[in-house]
């Protein structure tokens, strides 16, 4: 495909969510044309992201901190502490839903208005979480982990992890789960889920977002060893052992 045949918008700019004093601009996918899964799989290959059906790129006059990354899933080694997060949560039970369901949204509230209170999403409210999350793109996967019943308790539902089907790919959207369980690791726990996923459908790549190295609540993708970094319109591989 070429991305020169396309037309693009790009926003007007607002604050950073993410870098104190920095400005943020959208490079956003506004032909009709990309508004499928071929083409979301490209602009995924661009370096472009979404939420809900828009798809969009960090564009920002003076500002390259996101970087979008992928995982090279057939050659992914665990590390030590990725290791204890497995370990951890290996008798979670893993699930599989194809569509959002409404029964997932006081898990994500919880969420949201407990650990995310300074974000752009808190409060959180029914409809931001169904614009947000739900996707007309292409295929998307919901990936459950549960806590197994025992004697005195049902099943409960811990995180959610939504996760979009590409042609060559998986890519990690959101995830969201228990904040009591936030010591637990779930969110390293789904990701190595995603990577395992991925292994099996025998897809090369999972899709972690942007990394931003200098915010704290994003910089935590450069941690599944080897990955690929889009920096100044290309994949730049790092293959160097992660010993943490």
């Amino acid at each position: 495909m070429n991305k020169t045949s396309y037309q693009l918008g790009i926003s007007k700019q607002f604050p950073c969510n993410y870098l104190p004093n920095k400005q943020e601009q959208l490079l956003i996918a506004v032909d009709e044309r990309l508004h499928n899964s071929e083409s979301y799989a490209w602009l995924m290959t661009q370096g472009f992201r979404r939420s809900g059906d828009q798809s969009y790129r960090p564009h920002c006059p003076s500002c390259n901190a996101c970087q979008s990354i992928r995982v090279i899933t057939e050659q992914f080694k665990l590390s030590k502490s990725q290791k204890r997060a497995k370990k951890r949560n290996n008798h979670l039970i893993i699930k599989q839903s194809s569509h959002l369901k409404d029964s997932y949204y006081p898990l994500f509230e919880s969420y949201i208005n407990t650990l995310h209170q300074d974000g752009s999403m808190y409060p959180a409210t029914f409809k931001q979480f169904e614009s947000f999350l739900s996707c007309n793109l292409t295929k998307q996967l919901f990936i459950e982990t549960w806590l197994p019943a025992d004697e005195e308790n049902d099943e409960q539902l811990l995180c959610v992890a939504v996760t979009d089907v590409l042609s060559n790919a998986l890519s990690a959207v959101y995830t969201f789960y228990h904040p009591d369980f936030k010591a637990h690791g779930l969110g390293v726990f789904s990701i190595l889920t995603q990577i395992n996923l991925c292994q099996q459908l025998n897809l090369p790549y999972l899709y972690l977002g942007y990394q931003i190295d200098d915010c704290q609540k994003m910089n935590y993708k450069n941690r599944y060893f080897p990955y690929e970094r889009y920096i100044d319109g290309q994949w730049q591989l790092n293959t160097k052992a992660n010993k943490i």
